[in-house]
């Protein structure tokens, strides 16, 4: 766990450290290297965000592999489309609560446990091309019109 937020649910999680030492770790602070490594090396991203007007940290995740999991809010609902649907490589749920996602954290570890389904969205996801070049391009392409 990486990131900074509601002061009371820092102190749970910093909390969390020592009850489950070497399954479950947080750090409350800003860490861009720590970040990478992370989005590196993990298979799915958590991203339960009550507001995100645009989201860097799934398009991230999405570079190295790793899948987002995100609430429908914002640039997390414009940029992550769930694996159930078309061409969808992600996991999305509704609301920022419990119940949510639990239900996506469920839905996880069942594509976790398909190995080809999930070897199959991270090709997806990286070749996505999230880039200001792609964009600028859109855009352009959209004036000319």
């Amino acid at each position: 766990m990486l990131g900074s937020g509601d002061p009371a649910v820092e102190e749970q999680l910093t909390a969390m450290n020592a009850s489950y030492a070497g399954y479950y770790n947080s750090r409350i602070a800003y860490n861009e290297k720590l970040s990478h490594l992370m989005y590196a090396g993990a298979d799915f991203l958590m991203m339960p965000s009550r507001v995100e007007p645009c989201g860097l940290n799934q398009l991230y995740a999405m570079r190295y592999g790793t899948v987002p999991m995100v609430r429908k809010t914002g640039g997390l609902k414009d940029t992550v489309i769930d694996y159930e649907e078309e061409s969808g490589y992600g996991i999305t749920f509704e609301q920022a609560t419990t119940g949510d996602m639990v239900h996506a954290i469920q839905r996880a570890l069942v594509l976790y446990g398909n190995k080809t389904k999930l070897q199959e969205l991270r090709k997806r996801m990286m070749k996505i091309n999230n880039s200001w070049e792609a964009r600028a391009q859109d855009y352009l392409q959209l004036y000319q019109n």
